[in-house]
């Protein structure tokens, strides 16, 4: 909805350049917003600790009330206090540790409701639990996406690096991303992680490559380890749609 604090045009309402001015702004704001794609995100927040018991999770009153209570609080919020709370109640939550220490997998991508239950996970469980939460509050889809990145080991001066995933969010189309990551605790903008070298990023609406405006192909179709996770969820009280 269109909702205007100041009148379009001044004087007499009845002038048809006025009248054509004012069309041509709405029209314009209609069709630039006709090409945003939002997905939104619900929790059925009794389906999902079950989801958690589930896997072997602890659900109890103190668990529910923290991650509830993080929705509450953010929901109103700027989205730049939006990415410190989510990304914060992770921090506080769940402890960084390989796939092969949790899953005795080389490479396995849990589901929210998996990566709760377990209070453990790597950076791809980070990576897509603050993505779904974000989702449901509000967060355009457009503005996130999962970054597959080279990660230097060492220091930013290395020349050895493994693959690691973090989330951007993009405040703008053209604008430099911030970055929630599984290995620091601070949200930072892109240009201050040099340690970190793109390799493709994705959501459910696409798949790009660095610098890249277009997508290239469907991440659910090219990325079976995202469509599992996309299946899981569903069973597990969280519903995206389109």
């Amino acid at each position: 909805m269109l909702l205007l604090k100041q009148p379009l045009f001044q004087g007499n309402p009845g002038s048809f350049s006025q009248r054509r001015l004012c069309i041509m702004v709405i029209a314009c704001f209609l069709l630039t917003n006709a090409f945003v794609t939002r997905a939104f995100v619900d929790i059925n927040f009794g389906k999902f600790w079950q989801a958690v018991a589930r896997h072997g999770g602890k659900v109890d009153a103190g668990r529910q009330a923290g991650l509830e209570g993080m929705f509450n609080e953010a929901q109103n919020l700027p989205e730049s206090k939006q990415l410190l709370l989510v990304n914060a109640y992770f921090r506080d939550n769940v402890t960084y540790k390989t796939d092969d220490i949790v899953w005795k997998q080389s490479d396995y991508w849990a589901s929210p409701a998996e990566f709760l239950a377990k209070e453990l996970g790597d950076c791809e469980d980070y990576a897509i639990a603050k993505y779904i939460f974000l989702l449901k509050l509000g967060v355009a889809e457009e503005k996130l996406r999962l970054i597959y990145v080279k990660a230097k080991v060492g220091g930013r001066r290395s020349t050895v690096t493994q693959a690691h995933m973090v989330l951007g969010y993009y405040e703008t189309p053209t604008s430099q991303p911030m970055i929630l990551d599984s290995l620091i605790s601070e949200v930072l903008p892109a240009r201050q992680r040099t340690d970190l070298v793109p390799v493709f990023s994705f959501n459910s609406m696409g798949i790009w490559s660095p610098g890249q405006k277009q997508s290239s192909g469907s991440p659910s179709a090219r990325l079976s380890r995202w469509r599992n996770v996309l299946d899981k969820i569903s069973s597990e009280g969280i519903t995206v749609t389109s």
